[in-house]
């Protein structure tokens, strides 16, 4: 358990006398085992897991599709903003009730965590890993022999080549009873170089040697999910998952719609033979010659400079030949009018308006026809409402992700105590930055509203407010804010010149009166 990193151990006294009939659900899609298990175990760990690495690629193929791709970038885009002024997450400890010194290393820790996982270039790309993934794994690596120094580096590990494992066991609740409860004894990551999928059985029974992996501490590896899970809680699963389904439906359809253009667009001549009491045989021989001699289809092969006979091969495209025995109408020759209803696509309409729908992205944003107009906020529609609570929720569970390395780094620089974490993790907030034009004129009505506010209750402070609530409460300042904008207007005051001197003109210092002036004439002069 010492490979690849550390582990830390919490005391777990209140939880050996706590026990329920009904297991808890985990989120994290863990395959459960039975302690002590052989091979069969195995092949149990490596049927789920074969399961995720091809959900994975699946998922990663998804992104094929220009309307897919389309979707994912725009939701990248809206959770994660990179500007050159300012972090893209900024760690917010104002609700914690610690010493000022202990929050100012929180958000020192939290700047190197960021720094570790080079955010400000590479947050595109780790949001857009968890979003189609479905899940994200780091490698923690910190220096054994001065753990103090923190973590040194997060290593990003493939999700295809990882798995966690719990081990239970069964603990009877009496002597003869058939029920017993299941007890949680280890849990823990398998990691495989060649991964866990379908590669890597070569039987029905499986191979040890090829389906086992590393055994890594838990407390070595950092891992955020969706959160979105199958129907079974087995498996984790991507957002993408939903779309899965209407995108093969919009690929078929559009499959579809090109052959029958193909195959209906030209119009084709439908030739009835008539054989007359000619045999079966002799009959097709017949029709056969006639085809022949009224085909003409010689190809110029480019690659050997020939003239090459394709006659004997009949295309989608080709006429109809069709034998006729004798009667009243001889042979004939009629044409198959070419497709009606080529322009016709609602179908396909259909089918891609289903698919933006199962994105969670508003049509508006992906038709290129629609125009964009800046307007006030109270002009957004609904859909534009729901896309931000969507992307509210991915940005609070993709958070998870700083909790659990902010969690190590403090830990481990000994910033906090590990049984203190749970109630830091508590009033702990990330602010993502926002890029958005109707955010940006929300924010001018808001400071608007704020300033109308502050004008009516400023007649009762000193009475029922004090300036700290109204700059909390009313202005929804931050503490940092509030200790940023006291230190600009101190400076500001000690720049400002003395009052006596404010009426002077600029630039002209005020002379001074000499009580006794050496060169004043006399009176009698």
């Amino acid at each position: 358990m010492q490979l690849f990193g550390f582990e830390i151990k919490r005391k777990e006294e209140a939880k050996d006398n706590v026990r329920s009939f009904a297991e808890p659900i985990n989120d994290d899609g863990a395959v459960s085992i039975a302690s002590g298990g052989s091979q069969s175990t195995f092949v149990d760990l490596d049927g789920t897991a074969k399961t995720e690495a091809e959900l994975v690629n699946r998922y990663r193929s998804m992104l094929q599709q220009p309307e897919v791709q389309a979707a994912v970038d725009d939701i990248v885009n809206e959770a994660i903003t990179i500007a050159d002024d300012k972090p893209p997450v900024e760690c917010v400890t104002d609700d914690l009730e610690m010493p000022d010194s202990i929050k100012k290393k929180i958000r020192e820790e939290f700047d190197n965590i960021l720094k570790l996982l080079d955010f400000s270039n590479q947050g595109y790309e780790i949001f857009t890993r968890w979003y189609v993934d479905g899940r994200l794994h780091y490698h923690v690596m910190i220096d054994e022999t001065q753990p103090r120094r923190g973590i040194i580096e997060l290593r990003y590990v493939d999700p295809r080549k990882l798995r966690k494992v719990r081990e239970y066991e069964k603990e009877k609740v009496a002597p003869g009873s058939q029920f017993a409860f299941r007890k949680l004894k280890n849990e823990y990551y398998m990691f495989s170089e060649r991964g866990y999928d379908a590669t890597t059985v070569t039987n029905t029974l499986g191979t040890i040697d090829s389906i086992q992996g590393l055994k890594i501490a838990k407390d070595s590896i950092i891992s955020c999910n969706s959160g979105v899970l199958n129907e079974r809680n087995t498996i984790v699963l991507s957002h993408l998952h939903k779309a899965y389904k209407p995108l093969n439906q919009l690929r078929m359809m559009e499959d579809a719609v090109v052959i029958y253009r193909i195959s209906r667009a030209p119009e084709r001549r439908i030739f009835y033979i008539d054989v007359g009491n000619l045999p079966k045989v002799k009959a097709e021989q017949y029709l056969r010659e006639m085809m022949v001699n009224h085909k003409n289809k010689l190809v110029y092969d480019a690659s050997t400079g020939e003239m090459r006979d394709d006659r004997k091969f009949m295309t989608i495209t080709d006429d109809f030949w069709l034998p006729r025995r004798e009667g009243n109408r001889g042979t004939e020759i009629t044409s198959l009018p070419g497709g009606q209803n080529l322009g016709e696509m609602d179908d396909v309409n259909y089918f891609q308006r289903k698919l933006y729908k199962s994105l969670n992205v508003p049509i508006s944003r992906l038709e290129p026809e629609t125009g964009f107009s800046l307007g006030r906020s109270s002009e957004i529609s609904r859909d534009e409402v729901k896309f931000a609570k969507f992307i509210r929720r991915l940005r609070s569970r993709f958070s998870n992700i700083f909790d659990k390395a902010l969690e190590k780094q403090l830990i481990l620089k000994g910033i906090i105590k590990a049984e203190e974490w749970e109630a830091i993790k508590e009033k702990l907030r990330y602010n993502f930055q926002l890029d958005n034009h109707f955010e940006e004129l929300k924010q001018a009505e808001i400071i608007r509203d704020r300033l109308s506010v502050l004008a009516d209750i400023n007649n009762y402070v000193g009475d029922y407010y004090s300036k700290t609530w109204i700059r909390k409460n009313v202005l929804h300042m931050s503490e940092d804010d509030i200790e940023d904008i006291k230190k600009e207007i101190d400076q500001e005051a000690k720049d400002e010149p003395p009052e006596e001197n404010q009426q002077d003109a600029p630039g002209v210092v005020p002379q001074q009166i000499d009580s006794n002036p050496q060169n004043e004439p006399n009176k009698g002069d």
